[in-house]
C-alpha cells in the first residue's frame, strides 16, 4: 500500500530561513544573466557562480555533492540536465539552462532558467516557451492539500497539446536544509504523486524538463552526470523553488530582472 511521503512542515521561522535562500538564489540569477551571451564559456559561468556565492558567506549546493565537481550545471541545447561547466562557448542560436542552488545559512535555495543565446531557431523557442509556461500553469494548479499529481497532469496536458514531451527519469523535490528530499514531485501523474499531498509548511522545487522530440534520455557514461535527449532534439527546463503557505503556493525565487509570468519568448527584434 502506498503512503504519504514523510515530508518536513515548516513553522514560521523555518519558512523565513528559505525565503532569504530563495532570495540569495534569485539575486544570483539576476547577476549571471548579462554574461550569458555567445562568446562565454560554460566554464566561466561556473566561476562567475562560485566567486559570487562565496563572496557573500554562502555555498554552492552541488560543489562536492556526490562527486560533482562544479558550483552548477549548465545544460546546452539536446542537454537534459546536470550538463557539466567547461571549455564549450556558447553560440549563437544556442539554448542554455543554467541550475543554481545555494545555500544560505543551512538552507537551500534552488532555481534554474533557459537562456536563448542571439537568434534561435523556432523549435529551440517553441520548446523553451513550452517549459516555462508549464511552470507556471502548474504553480497555478496547485493548492493547500491538493495532491501532487496535480503537477503533473498539468504539465503533461499543455506539453502534449503542443506536440512536446516530458521528462520522468529526473524530477523536482522538496527541499529545505536539504538538498533533495520528500516529496518527490514528478512532472507526469504516478501512482505515489496521487498520494502525496502538499501541505502548508512543504517547501519544494517544480522544475518541468520538456523535449521538442521524445521523452526517452541517455546518461552519459563517460561523466555519469550529463543527461541528454535520446534523439538529440532540444530540450529547455524552468524551475522555482515553492512554499506552500495556508494561502496557497509562493514562490521562493523571484527574480528581478528576470522573465515574468505571461512572457513570450522570440528573435531578437522581432515584432
Amino acid at each position: 500500500m502506498l503512503k504519504q511521503s514523510k515530508s518536513i512542515i515548516l513553522n514560521a521561522a523555518q519558512r523565513d530561513r528559505m525565503r532569504a535562500a530563495g532570495r540569495a538564489n534569485a539575486a544570483l540569477i539576476d547577476f549571471l544573466r548579462p554574461q550569458i551571451v555567445a562568446g562565454v564559456t560554460t566554464e566561466e559561468i561556473d566561476r562567475a557562480v562560485y566567486a559570487w556565492t562565496i563572496e557573500r558567506g554562502y555555498r554552492p549546493a552541488t560543489l562536492g555533492y556526490q562527486g560533482y565537481t562544479k558550483s552548477c550545471c549548465t545544460s546546452v541545447n539536446e542537454v537534459i540536465c546536470h550538463g557539466i561547466p567547461g571549455p564549450y562557448e556558447l553560440r549563437e542560436g544556442d539554448i542554455v539552462n543554467v541550475d543554481v542552488t545555494t545555500i544560505v545559512d543551512g538552507w537551500h535555495g534552488d532555481q534554474s532558467e533557459t537562456f536563448l543565446i542571439g537568434d534561435v531557431d523556432d523549435e529551440k523557442i517553441a520548446v523553451t516557451q513550452c517549459a516555462f509556461d508549464c511552470l507556471y500553469l502548474a504553480i497555478d494548479a496547485i493548492t493547500p492539500g491538493c495532491a501532487v499529481s496535480l503537477i503533473g497532469e498539468t504539465i503533461v496536458a499543455e506539453a502534449h497539446r503542443r506536440g512536446f514531451s516530458v521528462v520522468r527519469e529526473y524530477v523536482g523535490h522538496g527541499l529545505g536544509r536539504a538538498f533533495h528530499q520528500d516529496p518527490s514531485i514528478p512532472h507526469f501523474p504516478n501512482r505515489q504523486s496521487r498520494v502525496d499531498r502538499l501541505l502548508p509548511g512543504m517547501t519544494f522545487t517544480i522544475e518541468p524538463m520538456i523535449n521538442a522530440g521524445s521523452r526517452f534520455t541517455r546518461l552519459d557514461q563517460r561523466d555519469g552526470w550529463t543527461v541528454r535527449t535520446k534523439d538529440n532534439k532540444p530540450s529547455a527546463q524552468f524551475e522555482h523553488s515553492i512554499l506552500m503557505t495556508e494561502q496557497g503556493p509562493e514562490i521562493l525565487t523571484p527574480t528581478a530582472d528576470g522573465p515574468r509570468p505571461g512572457h513570450v519568448f522570440g528573435r531578437p527584434n522581432s515584432g
